[in-house]
């Protein structure tokens, strides 16, 4: 049965781990942004810029204004995640990180770290940008802007972001099993010549 769950990180070992999949989850605290160019950079021996032990970092590119010397949020939407799946696992193990939220899920790789040192995955919605937008509170810091804005680390103080766990320590996922549900009515509906009953 899921459950709502308050998350400030940074987070312990335990509180991850008693997260199940398809709890709903509120984040009040930072977030660390990173994208392709960040995890490359990462993975390839590049120095963290922040203290990522017991952090959340966000597959996400925010749109991020400068204004009256500092910075406004106005889009924070997740990017697909699949894409970090070559390092995320590594990166974790190494740099501490409890949880990860993106768009998709993540593959077996991923899924194994979870398991070995206690993270997480959150899903966020796709196509809400503005709305997480309004769950920044302020922008923090900002490194590796060589990388370009939205590729650049930011860190962001968020106030009730809401994500839901599909991807727990305990080794399920959400998104396989809905991967493998959805195989298996396709193959269903092929070896009925594609028919389906009608309605009485």
């Amino acid at each position: 049965m899921s459950r709502s769950v308050e998350l400030t990180p940074p987070l312990d070992e335990a509180a991850v781990r008693a997260l199940r999949a398809g709890d709903e989850v509120r984040i009040t605290g930072l977030l660390y942004t990173g994208r392709d160019a960040v995890h490359k950079y990462l993975h390839d021996g590049g120095k963290a810029p922040f203290d990522l032990r017991g952090g959340i970092l966000y597959h996400c590119g925010p749109v991020v204004l400068e204004q009256d010397g500092g910075y406004i949020v106005k889009a924070a939407g997740p990017t697909t995640s699949i894409r970090e799946e070559p390092y995320q696992g590594e990166l974790m193990e190494r740099l501490g990180i409890r949880a990860v939220i993106g768009k998709g899920g993540m593959g077996a790789k991923t899924l194994a770290a979870c398991q070995r040192v206690g993270a997480v995955y959150l899903h966020a919605i796709g196509g809400a940008a503005q709305v997480y937008a309004a769950n920044v509170v302020r922008v923090v810091d900002v490194a590796l802007r060589e990388f370009g804005s939205p590729e650049a680390m930011w860190v962001l103080q968020v106030k009730d972001f809401a994500a839901v766990v599909t991807m727990d320590s305990h080794g399920r996922s959400l998104h396989q099993e809905v991967s493998a549900a959805s195989l298996a009515a396709l193959r269903a509906t092929l070896q009925t010549g594609g028919t389906t009953p009608r309605p009485r």
